[in-house]
């Protein structure tokens, strides 16, 4: 199971939020591109980016941040938050990330995603308010359940599904790995958890399931809840 620590950019600094409201954002860094070596040090392979900005207007708006956090590190770069075309798609492939995380889009044209999956290494963002998909930034909440939108994506090639519990995230209160599962039975893809992940006994509790194949790690980290030096050592 890998471990992504996350970067969440706002006007270009690194921030965390609490159930993903903006008016919520804690700074944490200045420098993300010195936090992303910072992780590399630590022994990650994997690095988890998303654009908050970007998620909301729809808009590549973080791109010139995005690009020095690949520029500085060796590091797997996933990237997410205002990604809704090819041209899109393209420029940060071009720029060297490893993959892109298609949300908003997955909802609204399950078709294009399905599309772009067989040409580009494409990762499925579900992330869900009492199990109901939200889009936008996590602005409006659909009627559509995270489990159906999660089928929609079986065999069609992507290369794994984020799935989040708004209510767990930023809250340190435990990730919801019951929701997780489900997410990943319904599509039968790599499912990685993100949200409300606070200890180290979180960790080792998703590496439980071979289904779990990743777990996204925020303010536990920038809190100091874990150790991901130690965390790297015992699950990679």
């Amino acid at each position: 199971m890998q471990i992504f620590p996350a970067i969440d950019l706002k006007e270009g600094k690194t921030v965390r939020l609490s159930k993903g409201l903006m008016q919520s954002a804690k700074i944490y860094s200045d420098n993300p591109q010195d936090l992303a070596k910072q992780f590399q040090d630590m022994g990650a392979k994997w690095l988890h980016v998303v654009d908050l900005d970007g998620a909301f207007a729809g808009e590549t708006i973080n791109f010139k941040t995005i690009e020095s956090i690949v520029q500085a590190t060796n590091l797997n770069v996933q990237v997410g938050g205002g990604i809704r075309d090819e041209e899109r798609i393209k420029k940060y492939l071009d720029l060297g990330v490893s993959r892109v995380i298609l949300g908003s889009i997955a909802l609204k044209d399950p078709d294009f995603v399905r599309k772009m999956a067989k040409f580009y290494p494409v990762v499925v963002g579900i992330d869900a308010k009492d199990g109901y998909v939200a889009i936008e930034g996590w602005a409006d909440v659909s009627s559509v359940k995270a489990t159906d939108l999660a089928k929609e994506f079986a065999n069609a090639g992507v290369k794994a599904i984020i799935c989040t519990d708004i209510n767990k995230d930023g809250m340190l209160s435990g990730v919801n790995v019951d929701f997780t599962l489900k997410i990943a039975h319904a599509s039968g893809i790599e499912t990685i958890a993100s949200g409300g992940v606070s200890s180290m006994d979180d960790i080792l509790e998703l590496k439980k399931t071979s289904l779990i194949g990743g777990v996204i790690v925020g303010k536990a980290f920038y809190e100091g809840k874990i150790d991901l030096k130690e965390a790297f050592l015992k699950v990679l």
